[in-house]
């Protein structure tokens, strides 16, 4: 029953994502072109941009009102993993042509002595809904996997909630879904070859 319902709720939360000729349609009329996107790592003096990005990219996810205090918690969580600039963690943004940010991808080293050393945790990647479907989300990707590789990361792990709509696109990018203890579908994936899943974004990016 429970499965059900977390498959009605990913399923609705998708059909509400606008279609790739919609979004390409608004593309345009903003004068927009998708070669022109930057992606770059993000910058400490942009934290209440990129908080912002990430309360709305988030509710957008899961067709959620953001309460008034969670851009408050999300600046103030930036705030603090900025201060651990100790090459631990990494996140790439991507920005428009004015300067706005509309998607970013955050990476996460394994803790010193941990085992598996080589294993990645990709703990956010969201992209605004009306730049969605267009290959950006799969570059993002790409570059995120190739930025690990260069770690020494070959391996990599998502904690996701199974009601993301995204959960597609991290099957289509040969993610393995990690079921709980009962069998249940978690919302979590696994990538044990980087190599092959860079292979498979820049393929896809080529193709758009």
């Amino acid at each position: 029953m429970k499965n059900s319902i977390i498959r009605f709720k990913r399923f609705i939360n998708s059909v509400r994502r606008p279609s790739k000729q919609s979004n390409l349609r608004r593309l345009e009329q903003r004068g927009e072109d998708l070669s022109n996107f930057i992606f770059r790592d993000a910058r400490e003096e942009e934290i209440p941009a990129l908080a912002n990005l990430h309360v709305i990219a988030w509710h957008q996810t899961y067709n959620a009102t953001p309460k008034p205090e969670i851009w408050k918690i999300r600046e103030w969580q930036w705030r603090e993993q900025f201060k651990k600039n100790d090459g631990t963690w990494f996140c790439i943004v991507i920005e428009n042509q004015k300067g706005v940010l509309i998607g970013f991808a955050k990476g996460v080293k394994p803790p010193p002595g941990e085992h598996p050393d080589n294993l990645g945790n990709l703990s956010k990647i969201y992209l605004l809904r009306e730049y969605q479907r267009m290959g950006l989300g799969t570059k993002l990707l790409g570059l995120t996997v190739r930025r690990f590789l260069k770690m020494g990361i070959t391996s990599m792990v998502l904690f996701g909630d199974p009601a993301n709509p995204s959960c597609a696109f991290h099957e289509a990018m040969g993610g393995k879904r990690m079921n709980g203890d009962k069998g249940e579908f978690t919302g979590n994936y696994s990538w044990d070859d980087l190599e092959k899943l860079e292979a498979i974004t820049h393929n896809k990016s080529e193709a758009v």
